[in-house]
């Protein structure tokens, strides 16, 4: 069952749209900007902890598969009690293990358990995608989803910083900003956010919700498609500073900015693959973003020179995913009912967290034993093949049932 709010705003009261998704976004990108605080650190603190390169992957790793599984409630949650509430108090939350991490985590475990309380930034998503989602019309949802999408720069932020202010100002100063703009944040969101008059409203249990969205037949499938392409995205966001210390002996503030710069670029492409969904579909888009996926890890399985083949299979294994993540999330708003949405973002978006937690393991496992990173980007290669596959048969055919039937 579903109700739709009775109360409206007074006519010069009505917040609009563009003010709405900017608050949104602003709001994700502070908590991936938390989200993505250990990333940039996972060097420093394999020296300063002795860690081994698993034990590095698992750090960083951490945050992301809380963050990804604590989407599906956080998704279902704002279904019920739309992001007005929900967002603010996901905000308010992450600034306690922020400040955690910053001051009391000296130690391997207690390193973890920040990082594992950390992930509640990550669940941001699933409140954002269906706020979003509510305040625009389907012909434009697909960019409006996509200018969203730009807050998954929260993570460019903190390659941006994390480490240039760790050495000039202080282990904790990164933390303590961050903590202090999320607390700034949720005070502006609880008083300034605002739910789309008369959008629907999901009822029920929590956890009938969240099976009715795993019930939804196109919901595996978008999960699968977005764990390949924002769960890529997340893995290069947190392992790629390790991979270029090592594979090409960089230093760790040189790997965090060139992390950065492939961050910015993908962050750039999602609102250009929610676009060019809305003028054409979604479908040829991540088609063709998935492909170019394949190319490039391909071609960066050989390892050669950083400058220019390497860096330029890097940039555009982010363009890929980045257009590919803007991609789904526009199929979504065109195979998902309304007053699902949430509920399916989180699980979807849960897949894409997941999507980016193994990888990580994988390439830390891979370099352990054979000091080679070649097979963890020809894994790649293959997976985003597979993606590009499916979606030109299945989710092509679904899509067309979908439109003949609206």
């Amino acid at each position: 069952m579903i109700r739709r709010t009775e109360r409206s705003p007074r006519a010069g009261d009505a917040p609009r749209p563009w003010q709405m998704l900017l608050l949104a976004t602003v709001g994700f990108a502070l908590c991936f900007w938390a989200w993505a605080l250990l990333a940039p650190l996972g060097p420093r603190l394999r020296d300063d902890l002795d860690l081994s390169s698993f034990e590095q992957s698992l750090v960083v790793a951490v945050p992301v598969v809380v963050g990804a599984l604590g989407r599906i409630p956080a998704g279902a949650m704002t279904d019920r009690w739309g992001a007005r509430r929900v967002f603010p108090l996901v905000a308010l939350l992450t600034t306690l293990p922020v400040l955690y991490l910053g001051h009391l985590a000296n130690s391997l475990p207690k390193v973890l358990a920040g990082g594992f309380l950390l992930g509640l930034g990550g669940t941001a998503f699933a409140v954002g995608v269906p706020f979003v989602n509510a305040w625009y019309p389907p012909a434009r949802r697909g960019v409006a989803l996509g200018i969203f999408g730009i807050g998954t720069g929260g993570t460019a932020l903190s390659a941006f910083t994390t480490v240039q202010l760790t050495d000039s100002v202080g282990r904790a100063f990164p933390f303590d900003l961050v903590a202090g703009c999320l607390a700034v944040y949720a005070v502006t969101a609880w008083f300034l956010l605002r739910d789309r008059p008369g959008r629907a409203t999901a009822t029920g249990s929590l956890r009938s919700r969240t099976a009715a969205a795993v019930h939804t037949p196109a919901t595996w499938q978008l999960a699968f498609l977005y764990a390949v392409s924002f769960g890529g995205f997340v893995a290069f966001s947190v392992y790629l500073p390790t991979y270029l210390t090592r594979a090409y002996e960089l230093g760790r503030s040189d790997a965090a900015l060139r992390t950065a710069g492939f961050v910015v670029l993908a962050v750039a492409m999602r609102p250009l693959g929610g676009w060019l969904s809305d003028r054409a579909h979604p479908v040829p888009v991540l088609t063709g973003s998935y492909g170019l996926v394949a190319v490039c890890a391909l071609l960066a399985s050989f390892e050669a020179e950083l400058v220019p083949v390497g860096t330029a299979a890097f940039l555009g294994m982010a363009a890929g995913l980045g257009a590919g993540s803007g991609a789904v999330f526009a199929l979504v708003a065109r195979l998902v009912p309304a007053e699902r949405v949430g509920s399916v973002t989180g699980v979807v978006g849960a897949a894409g967290g997941l999507g980016g937690f193994f990888p990580p393991l994988v390439m830390g496992a891979v370099d352990g034993v054979a000091h080679d990173y070649t097979w963890g980007f020809v894994l790649l290669a293959v997976t985003a093949l597979i993606a590009g596959a499916l979606t030109s048969t299945v989710v092509r055919r679904r899509a067309r049932i979908a439109a003949n039937t609206s």
